[in-house]
């Protein structure tokens, strides 16, 4: 009572009493408006334009809240409840998660155009910039000639062929230290990335540097992909609710920028080295890797409607190092666990290496079709690991229907290809390692038979699916024809997956030990 005649004796009563009223009025109207948006969103909209089915979300944050960080999984989960086409509420963001072939068809193929745009996110969009890039540009007269430069040019089997020489010259460095560490524990998930970062920097622009200055340029950028890996699979509210991105709350764009900053360095410096060396010797055709064709291409299609532009260049080079090197590394790690987990597979890859390459030679490039058990490991280590479980998604850019629903426009479109490639009801013993079932000539990485789809499909397949298959064999032919690999305590690993891209929760820790007689193979 003291402190309510305190109150009414410093304010005037009657003011009181109606900004009191004012706010109960203000809130309650907040309240009804919150309600009529979820019934909106969550009830009335959905039965209108009878949306796939899915979990009720909560409101204005939806079904975020509930997702598990291996969302492949998760969505696999889901599926068994709400059947092979479903919908979430990511935020502000409407997603509809694919789970079987016949749906992944229909929007990778049958609805190709309408959804041949990326929804991409704020980090991308930083650090491929601006979508300059093949990966994440939006479908258009630009990603059609990017998409030229790479699958036609660039990552054509004549020019794969030209950067053969680098690719070997840094599998052979590290097979030799390989030979090194012989008889003791080697972190192969490790030497993986950091060879397939070497493998991919040398092909990029292997003949600008040499010596100490390029293993400092290798330490940097194996600094960066990591860092920028991390950056990239964080959660960001940017994403969920782009009316907020302009305040990058989180400040990972922000990190992202500072990151691409330090990229971008390194790329000028070697772009303006290539062009020094270029003056001094007065031609273009000074080094053959791809920074030099990538030089070449901008001066001859200068004239062209779209013309490839240095920061064209810049993006493909991101996505070359940023996208080729991690997903190359976790694609022969997983193989080597597989194989070690079933030691017959490692020694029939080892009996076909012999008949065809022999025990008193080096595997080379060239040797690679004329080992299809090699590559049936390949393509059973892709089935049961696709580097991108849920591919690079998908965005609506017009109201369509899939699988009898309607997809409005501007929705994320994720397909489960882990899901896909574990179906019970197309793969007979779904979580068993066997190269076997990839005998028969049907399956391919065409993404035309939609019960394999590792490499996607569609207009938005991955266009460096010829470069992966070289790298992968080769580097795999390699690490069993030269060494026997044991474990170091374990009888059997325990496989478990993590992340967006897809990988080894606990790397691989193996133990070499050389196979051939001959030591200058391992020099």
């Amino acid at each position: 009572m003291i402190l309510l005649s305190t109150l009414f004796q410093n304010l005037n009563l009657k003011d009181s009493i109606s900004t009191d009223h004012s706010t109960t009025l203000f809130l309650a109207f907040l309240v009804i408006s919150a309600v009529t948006c979820y019934a909106w969103l969550y009830f009335i909209k959905p039965k209108a334009q009878r949306l796939p089915p899915g979990p009720l979300g909560l409101p204005f944050v939806g079904n975020l809240l509930s997702l598990d960080p291996l969302l492949f999984s998760y969505f696999a989960r889901l599926a068994q409840t709400y059947g092979p086409i479903f919908k979430l509420r990511l935020g502000n963001k409407l997603a509809i998660v694919l789970t079987s072939p016949a749906m992944a068809r229909e929007v990778l193929k049958d609805h190709d155009t309408v959804f041949a745009n990326r929804d991409m996110p704020a980090t991308a969009r930083v650090f491929t910039y601006g979508g300059s890039d093949i990966a994440w540009a939006s479908y258009g007269p630009e990603w059609r000639m990017l998409r030229k430069v790479c699958v036609v040019k660039m990552l054509s089997n004549t020019t794969l062929d030209s950067v053969y020489y680098l690719r070997r010259k840094e599998v052979r460095n590290t097979m030799s230290y390989l030979y090194s560490r012989a008889g003791r524990p080697v972190n192969v998930g490790e030497q993986l990335f950091l060879t397939a970062l070497n493998v991919m920097t040398s092909m990029m622009w292997g003949g600008t540097v040499e010596g100490a200055e390029r293993d400092s340029l290798g330490a940097e950028f194996r600094v960066l992909v990591s860092e920028m890996t991390q950056r990239f699979g964080r959660p960001n509210v940017s994403d969920f609710f782009p009316c907020l991105a302009r305040f990058d709350l989180q400040g990972v764009e922000k990190q992202m920028r500072a990151l691409v900053t330090r990229f971008d360095g390194l790329f000028e410096k070697m772009i303006g080295q290539r062009m020094k060396m270029e003056g001094e010797e007065g031609t273009r055709k000074v080094s053959n890797d791809f920074l030099q064709f990538l030089l070449n291409l901008k001066e001859e299609d200068g004239d062209s409607n779209i013309p490839l532009t240095i920061t064209h260049v810049k993006g493909l080079l991101m996505d070359m190092v940023v996208g080729g090197t991690e997903t190359t590394a976790n694609t022969i790690e997983f193989a080597m666990a597989e194989m070690m987990n079933k030691p017959e597979v490692m020694k029939r890859v080892q009996e076909e290496l012999e008949d065809v390459v022999g025990k008193d030679n080096m595997v080379e490039e060239s040797h690679i079709h004329k080992l299809p058990y090699l590559q049936a490991v390949m393509k059973e280590t892709l089935r049961l690991h696709p580097p991108l479980p849920l591919l690079v998604p998908h965005h609506s850019n017009e109201t369509t229907t899939v699988g009898g629903y309607t997809i409005p426009k501007g929705t994320q479109v994720f397909v489960n290809v882990w899901a896909i490639h574990r179906d019970p009801s197309i793969w007979e013993k779904p979580l068993e390692f066997d190269p076997g079932r990839f005998f028969d000539a049907k399956w391919d990485y065409s993404g035309n038979n939609f019960n394999y789809i590792p490499f996607g499909s569609g207009r938005r397949i991955c266009a460096g699916i010829a470069m992966a298959d070289r790298t992968v064999l080769y580097f795999l032919a390699m690490l069993v024809h030269l060494f026997n690999w044991t474990l170091s305590q374990e009888k059997k690993l325990n496989i478990v997956e993590k992340g967006i891209v897809l990988n080894m929760k606990t790397p691989l820790v193996a133990i070499p030990t050389p196979r051939l007689s001959n030591p200058n193979f391992y020099e």
